[in-house]
């Protein structure tokens, strides 16, 4: 397989990435709906495909939905054979929602979702969302291109750990690709104070120790890799990781790597392990993890 690591200015398609980021809650939601709920809200995520994200099957509704950045639509298939189709283009959120439940009810599907928008500032209801109406449909592309890059090295990386992972899955919340290794200890109570998401889900989702890492497209010029840890052990911001490019963000409070780093590497897989590795390592050696990073029981 050739690895693209395509270039992917976040000026040159912001407004683009803020309208598909409304579109993937909409569906999200409708997942979270109509799915049984896992641990730490593992059903609510999206999935890379071989064409963009999808919910993969969902079993209270016998259906999957696809966003294809392909072809550029939105493709609803059901188990019975039917299939509805939207097309992915300049149009407001308010217009997608509406085209969306049409096609929903014409299926007979039942899910209710919660009409503001989660983990954004300023939230506007779906169906009330005017503003943001922009698609390019090859920075669309391209970012799928790089989603399927990232995915693959942190299926590697995730494969690393014999411990309790998670899957490699998109959050539509904060519109970012993310993996989360477990140390199997209870966790502090998360305080919360995310914009737009209400406490609990923030304390479920932390409920246990963990280091989580991820692919976000916003926080640099191309966006950007990261690693954090919660509850963040004692010496983690001045831990010594790799490679020399990647730092810890203050505001962030996360260890992170920029994708135009990693894309102009010479080997751009083998970089971006180098910093899922140590940033992991440093979390896992200072709070003195019970397993070994391969899932063994720690001698000492």
């Amino acid at each position: 397989m050739q690895h693209s690591w395509p270039s992917l200015p976040v000026d040159e398609w912001q407004p683009t990435r803020d309208t598909v980021h409304m579109w993937t809650q909409i569906v999200g939601k409708t997942r979270l709906a109509l799915t049984p709920p896992l641990n730490q809200l593992w059903n609510s995520a999206l999935y890379v495909s071989a064409r963009g994200l999808t919910t993969s099957l969902m079993p209270y509704a016998g259906a999957e939905i696809e966003f294809d950045f392909t072809r550029h639509e939105l493709v609803i298939t059901t188990v019975s054979g039917a299939v509805r189709r939207m097309a992915l283009a300049p149009r407001s959120v308010a217009d997608f929602y509406a085209e969306f439940r049409a096609h929903l009810d014409s299926l007979g599907i039942d899910a209710p979702i919660s009409m503001l928008p989660n983990e954004v500032p300023d939230a506007v209801p779906f169906d009330r969302d005017h503003a943001h109406d922009q698609y390019d449909a090859l920075a669309m592309h391209r970012f799928w291109l790089s989603l399927v890059d990232a995915h693959r090295v942190m299926s590697e990386f995730r494969a690393g750990f014999r411990g309790k992972a998670s899957p490699v899955h998109f959050f539509w919340g904060a519109f970012d690709l993310a993996v989360t290794r477990f140390s199997g200890r209870p966790a502090p109570r998360h305080p919360g104070g995310i914009v737009n998401c209400p406490d609990w889900v923030m304390a479920e989702a932390y409920s246990e120790e963990v280091s989580s890492c991820g692919y976000w497209p916003g926080g640099a010029a191309e966006g950007i890799f990261y690693s954090y840890a919660y509850p963040e052990p004692a010496g983690f911001r001045a831990a010594d990781t790799q490679p020399a490019e990647a730092y810890f963000d203050q505001q962030l409070g996360e260890h992170v790597l920029p994708y135009a780093a990693v894309r102009a590497a010479s080997d751009p897989d083998a970089y971006l392990r180098g910093f899922l590795d140590s940033t992991f390592l440093a979390a896992h050696n200072l709070a003195r993890w019970p397993v070994d990073p391969a899932g063994e029981p720690r001698s000492d």
